[in-house]
């Protein structure tokens, strides 16, 4: 429990330094995003919590230019040892801009040694 506790301030943490930055942390196996996920470059970037993340976490980045483009989206959320991908479709786009609450499940990927398949939640605002 006090894992958690940490997780969330560590999250709450990053989310203040990154002034509400759209960052989506989560964990992944392969997989082939569309596009690599940005490095968090402002306030008006938006960001996701992932649940049931890993010791190492991982982050997805929805960019300002990307939420004023409104388009579908594919975030790989990979963490240095494997990745998940979350597909946002144009709409999910267009509420998390909106800061409307937005939650979907990642991709299911094996670790890195290609044990325990598993997906993670990820919301938005």
């Amino acid at each position: 429990m006090s894992t958690l506790l940490h997780r969330r301030e560590f999250v709450a943490g990053a989310l203040t330094l990154l002034g509400g930055a759209v960052v989506t942390v989560g964990c992944g196996g392969s997989s082939s995003p569309s596009s690599p996920t940005p490095t968090p470059t402002g306030s008006g970037d938006g960001v996701g919590v992932v649940a049931d993340n890993h010791p190492e976490p991982h982050v997805a980045v929805v960019t300002s230019a990307q939420l004023g483009a409104g388009a579908a989206l594919t975030l790989d959320i990979s963490n240095g040892r494997h990745s998940h991908v979350v597909n946002l479709s144009s709409a999910q786009v267009s509420q998390i801009a909106a800061k409307s609450r937005v939650t979907v499940t990642s991709s299911t990927n094996p670790h890195a040694d290609g044990s325990d398949p598993h997906s993670h939640r990820v919301t938005f605002n």
